[in-house]
This record gives C-alpha cells, sequence and structure tokens, in this order.
C-alpha cells in the first residue's frame, strides 16, 4: 500500500506541510509507505497543450510528453494506491504550482472521446487538504468551496473517490505586529492556533488513515 502527498506550498514546515504530514502519519499508521512531495523544490511548468498525449498511435499517447524534474513524479503515482493534495488558497483558489501539476497529471489520461472517460486504468483515494487564512465566516460568505469543487470533481472523475478538508483561520505570522494585519485579530489567531489547530491536525491523520483503507 502506498500514498504520496502533494504539498503546493511554498512553505514545508507551514499549515499545510504540518496537515500533510498528519495524513502521511496516519496511512503509516496502518501499514501504508509513504512518500511527501514539495513542488516548490522542483522545475516545471504546466500543461504546454502538445497534445501529444492525444495522438492517435503516438509515443506518449496517454502519457504526459514532457520530459522535466516532476516526470518521475507523473510516473510514480501510477504505483500508488492514494494521493492526497495540499495547497494553501491564494486568491480565492490553489496555489499555481499545484494547478500546474494538476494539469499535467490529469489532462493526458482525460480521453477525448464521447464520455471523457480516464485512461488512470484503476481507482484510488484521493484527499485534499485546504488551509485558508480567513475564518470560516470570512469563507462561506465566499465563493471559493464553489470554485474548488472542480478539483475534487476533475480527480474523483479520473482517479477515485474523493475527500476534502478545509482548515479555516490559520496562523500565518510567528508575530502579527511585525505584519499590516489589521484584518486578524493576532491574539484570536494564536488562540485557535493552540486549541483548534491540534484538532485538524486530529482529522488530517484520521483522512490518512482512511485514504490507505477505502478505495
Amino acid at each position: 500500500m502506498k500514498i504520496i502527498a502533494i504539498n503546493g506550498s511554498p512553505r514545508k514546515n507551514g499549515n499545510t506541510g504540518i496537515l500533510l504530514n498528519k495524513a502521511l502519519d496516519g496511512a503509516a499508521s496502518n501499514g501504508a509507505e509513504t512518500e511527501m512531495i514539495h513542488l516548490y523544490d522542483l522545475n516545471y511548468k504546466g500543461c504546454k497543450s502538445c497534445f501529444a498525449c492525444k495522438l492517435k498511435n503516438g509515443n506518449s499517447y496517454g502519457q504526459c510528453a514532457i520530459n522535466d524534474e516532476i516526470s518521475p513524479i507523473l510516473k510514480k503515482i501510477k504505483e500508488v494506491n492514494a494521493i492526497i493534495w495540499g495547497t494553501p488558497i491564494y486568491l480565492g483558489s490553489i496555489t499555481g504550482e499545484i494547478k500546474s501539476f494538476m494539469e499535467r497529471l490529469i489532462f493526458p489520461y482525460l480521453t477525448y472521446d464521447e464520455n471523457y472517460s480516464s485512461l488512470f486504468g484503476k481507482r484510488i483515494s484521493v484527499g485534499l487538504i485546504y488551509t485558508f487564512g480567513v475564518n470560516e465566516q470570512r469563507l462561506e460568505q465566499t465563493r471559493w468551496k464553489e470554485f474548488l469543487e472542480n478539483n475534487e470533481f476533475l480527480l474523483g472523475r479520473y482517479f477515485g473517490k474523493t475527500e476534502s478538508i478545509f482548515v479555516t483561520d490559520t496562523y500565518q505570522f510567528d508575530d502579527y505586529s511585525k505584519y499590516v494585519s489589521a484584518a486578524f485579530n493576532a491574539s484570536e489567531k494564536l488562540k485557535r492556533r493552540k486549541e483548534v489547530f491540534p484538532e485538524d491536525c486530529k482529522k488530517a491523520f484520521e483522512l490518512g488513515k482512511r485514504l490507505v483503507r477505502i478505495r
């Protein structure tokens, strides 16, 4: 049993990274082999629309033809039983790095037949962890969750059962007094970090356990 975590945050040890590691710990507790991938360590770009992955009888049919630093990871994902994505939300969406990675991973498996069917060849479990600086009330006032539903749709359609965790009101700075941050209550942020974030970590741990148990 193998699971890969894809960290779409520039901070390896930030909120997203911590939660992904907790999820991997949960998967490991169920006997899974785990691996973390930090996208910001890698040099790559998104889909170049070359359509080599769609060329009939082509050497790259069903796989990305670009050869760069994420090519080995795209190959690894063919062998996993589960994958978990983590990203902070920037400007109401996932980070550019994780969006580019998703393009490179998903598009080669998406066929242009009448059903837009998948070439992936098996079903795997998929988890997503989203981290937000805003609180739950502010999140509900936006359309961000609605926009993010497309990620679940695509990953669910082309890979397998998908489950998401939304972690709000995260602690972003070590010292809020050093930054222009009047939109936030620093003391409330710290209180939430101490009292609520550990519960979020437990949720991530349980997510990891589920991902390698149920497909």
